[in-house]
């Protein structure tokens, strides 16, 4: 499953997602991973949330190398249930027009690997008219 967080820049959707990523790490069997652009959120997050800082991987430069990434992380851990991505539009040359086929890959690898995703837009949704919002669970 790949569920979304969309909303324009300051609109909470960080607040939410690390609240959600620490109340997941409690109740998860499994390894919980959040992947951030910069290292700025690592002490509002559980020491077991497994973070990953974008900044120190700045030769990921297209969504086809992020892509790979996550099956990068996928691979080096088979116990990975839940997948936080904050503000994927400021990652690695993702933007509206590439999103669609983004989230699709994500939702194949979602169902492949039975991994959950939180992803969360900085846009608002109107902007984002190219993604089919039914293939997505949207949480606000």
């Amino acid at each position: 499953m790949v569920k979304l967080l969309i909303g324009k820049k300051g609109s909470g959707k960080t607040k939410t997602m690390l609240d959600m990523a620490n109340e997941v790490v409690e109740e998860s069997k499994g390894s919980v991973i959040f992947i951030n652009k910069n290292q700025r959120l690592m002490c509002d997050l559980k020491h077991k949330i497994r973070v990953v800082c974008m900044e120190d991987y700045q030769h990921i430069t297209n969504s086809d190398e992020y892509i790979g990434f996550i099956y990068g992380i996928i691979g080096s851990d088979h116990d990975i249930e839940t997948i936080f991505i904050d503000s994927i539009l400021k990652h690695a040359d993702i933007h509206e027009d590439n999103i669609p086929e983004f989230l699709d890959r994500l939702k194949k690898i979602s169902q492949r690997y039975d991994i959950e995703f939180i992803v969360s837009l900085s846009a608002e949704k109107e902007a984002l008219k190219s993604i089919d919002f039914s293939k997505f669970e949207v949480l606000n």
